[in-house]
């Protein structure tokens, strides 16, 4: 931000690139723990519901803990295989590290968290989630600069106050669910392993998962067809992800509510409804996300200048906005049709769309664009806008078909 120079901005957006991968690498149980609650909720079985979250936490722990340890230790490496120059490796190394460490807590409270969303509670994992984020803003710089007698930590006290504050968040929801304030109630003495069933949350989850990587490793690669051209460049493209990822907050939330009522709805056999809750759910959110690309258009610098005012960065990354924000209605959309498939339990339909319109097309029309037109680093930003376009048609027609309703989830499960 305004405390540091544009290579800790392309070093911290790279860096959080791996921490959404290792987040990515995980996430397919969330998808398979929420397609196995939801419906079992609409079933009314709530006995169901609450095996299945503490299989999914079991998972969860395991997986988290095994990257978290592997990103710790590869770090270096793993910011050196991707061509960053030497400035930015020295600032984000340490960044990276705190980065894979409080990766692994946030897993395990939005697994917690995605729990108690299936069941219907959507209020608990959203107070965790601000307390988590508040928390986080509070201990930054407490952690950057070294106040009250803590250590001065640089750019790699945001990781570690991020860690901290997710703690936090995860305690709130293990509350939640150990109380039972919502259709919930987990409880330790009901716990016990069940392989079967941990690989009926894995199977589904499994094209999730891969989906989720193909995003991620698409990520990792637009990166290394970026750093060619500089360290602004790259300052740029990871300034323009990660406004992309605030503005996508608005159309996570509506997924993720569309993708609980559409297990829901399911599980209790109302397929028209399910359909229906789809529809809405991706025109609000088109009106929404269009509302935030037109304010984007409008005033990118405004926007810019809140983390950096480098004259030649905010040029740059001026166009990269721009651009970027003319795809972002269809980028909303696409979220809400890929959220609502992953619950209904068909997690196969969005790992087909996002290889087709990822790599397929992103990754070579950005390759082609930057490298043989007079685009440059430009012709990177307008194949990410094709590619969402795309990846919005490709989900738009398999809705029509229906086949996402007829997804088996709950079928061969203690009957």
């Amino acid at each position: 931000g305004r405390v540091v120079g544009f290579q800790a901005i392309g070093g911290v957006g790279v860096a959080q690139a791996y921490g959404h991968l290792i987040m990515m690498a995980r996430m397919g149980l969330d998808v398979g723990m929420q397609a196995v609650i939801a419906r079992a909720v609409g079933a009314r079985r709530i006995d169901l519901a609450n095996h299945a979250a503490m299989q999914a936490f079991t998972l969860t722990f395991l997986v988290s803990l095994i990257l978290a340890i592997a990103g710790v230790a590869l770090a270096p490496v793993l910011l050196q295989v991707l061509g960053i120059s030497p400035s930015v490796v020295d600032v984000a190394v340490a960044y990276l590290q705190y980065q894979f460490i409080s990766s692994g807590v946030q897993s395990f409270r939005q697994t917690t968290g995605a729990a108690l969303q299936a069941s219907g509670d959507a209020l608990t994992p959203m107070k965790s989630t601000i307390t988590s984020r508040l928390l986080h803003l509070i201990f930054t710089p407490f952690l950057i600069f070294g106040w009250l007698g803590l250590p001065d930590m640089g750019i790699a006290g945001a990781a570690a106050a991020n860690a901290v504050s997710q703690l936090v968040g995860v305690a709130w929801n293990l509350h939640a669910l150990g109380k039972g304030s919502s259709r919930l109630h987990l409880r330790v003495q009901d716990y016990r392993l069940d392989f079967p069933l941990m690989w009926r949350i894995i199977r589904i989850g499994a094209p999730a998962t891969a989906t989720q990587m193909e995003r991620g490793l698409s990520e990792m690669m637009l990166i290394r067809l970026v750093t060619p051209f500089g360290d602004i460049a790259l300052a740029a493209y990871s300034l323009t992800r990660r406004l992309e990822r605030m503005t996508n907050i608005g159309s996570q939330g509506m997924g993720r509510a569309s993708g609980v009522l559409v297990g829901q709805n399911l599980g209790a056999g109302l397929p028209e409804r399910a359909k229906l809750t789809v529809k809405w759910a991706v025109g609000y959110v088109m009106v929404i996300r269009g509302f935030a690309g037109v304010l984007l258009i409008l005033f990118p610098a405004f926007f810019i200048s809140l983390f950096s005012h480098d004259a030649q960065f905010v040029a740059a990354a001026i166009i990269w906005l721009r651009i970027q924000a003319v795809a972002g209605t269809m980028l909303g959309g696409g979220q809400v049709f890929q959220q609502s498939f992953n619950v209904a339990g068909d997690t196969l339909a969005p790992m087909y769309v996002t290889f087709m319109s990822m790599w397929v097309m992103e990754i070579p029309l950005a390759f082609a664009l930057s490298r043989w037109t007079p685009a440059g680093a430009y012709g990177i930003a307008i194949a990410i806008a094709v590619a969402m376009l795309f990846r919005f048609l490709l989900y738009g027609g398999y809705y029509l078909t229906g086949r996402w309703t007829r997804a088996r989830v709950l079928e061969g499960i203690y009957e």
